[in-house]
């Protein structure tokens, strides 16, 4: 993967971040660094998964791996909401 690729997949982990916890319903109470930052995460891990299943784009824009995408950050979204309740509490 070139700079310019791992450049622009920080930049689409950073909207993928957004998309994640605009899904995931009600307040979460994590810091919008750590929303960035498993957006960057799931955008990588999305690719490589969409990758393995076939389903990367080829030509234009790839649904199914935004999909895959999104759903990975609502996932860690979730995850770290969770962790931070239970630290705050703990």
């Amino acid at each position: 993967m070139a700079v310019s690729g791992i450049i622009s997949a920080i930049i689409i982990g950073l909207i993928i971040g957004a998309l994640g916890r605009l899904v995931v319903p009600g307040r979460q109470a994590i810091p919008i660094w750590l929303t960035m930052i498993i957006g960057i995460i799931a955008a990588f891990i999305g690719t490589a998964i969409a990758g393995a299943l076939g389903v990367a784009p080829a030509d234009g824009f790839g649904w199914i791996q935004l999909i895959i995408q999104v759903a990975l950050a609502a996932i860690g979204v979730m995850g770290a909401v969770a962790l931070y309740r239970r630290k705050s509490v703990g």
